[in-house]
């Protein structure tokens, strides 16, 4: 009687374990979640001030200048990472748009507030990569425990789901050139 007492003891022990293990993993990922929208306000409250100096030099882009703006708002609604994610690399592909439109105009690379921008946008791209990369790997753990066993009894039964990871583009990645030898 005492070896089946014990056993259940374990068993019961093990499921609390394994349960708070998840529940602290799933926090982890909250936490890493809120980490990269802090990123991403950052972002998208620079996007106007970018736009307006662009726009002050360029007035026949006004289509990119448009969907900028209205991608930056379709973002702002968004909850699910997998519907952000798509978002997110829509406006960094905008974004690039209106880097090489910036590009056209000499005077407004060399304008000091421009460079600041673009200064504090490449510093933030960088952040959010830091932040998707931790916000990655803390979901990366957290799938592994939920999905190998014998984790994935107690996931399954206290309805933890796997969670999607966070892949965007940045907008001041640069494409490698095509070289061509003949």
């Amino acid at each position: 009687m005492w070896i089946a007492i014990t056993c259940i003891a374990l068993f019961v022990l093990w499921v609390v374990v394994s349960y708070n293990l998840l529940v602290r993993a799933r926090n982890m990922i909250r936490e890493a979640w809120s980490g990269i929208d802090v990123q991403l306000k950052r972002r998208h409250d620079l996007i106007p001030n970018f736009v307006d100096s662009v726009k002050a030099y360029s007035t026949h882009e006004r289509d990119l200048f448009e969907n900028v703006a209205q991608t930056r708002s379709q973002i702002l609604q968004s909850d699910a990472v997998s519907t952000r994610s798509e978002a997110e690399n829509a406006l960094s592909g905008q974004l690039k748009s209106l880097l090489a439109v910036a590009e056209a105009y000499p005077e407004l690379r060399a304008s000091t507030n421009f460079l600041a921008l673009q200064k504090t946008l490449s510093a933030v791209e960088d952040d959010i990569q830091y932040a998707r990369r931790y916000y990655n790997a803390v979901v990366r753990d957290f799938n592994t425990r939920t999905q190998s066993f014998p984790g994935l009894i107690v996931a399954k039964l206290f309805g933890f789901d796997r969670a999607d990871y966070f892949e965007i583009e940045y907008a001041t990645e640069r494409q490698a050139p095509d070289a061509k030898f003949t």
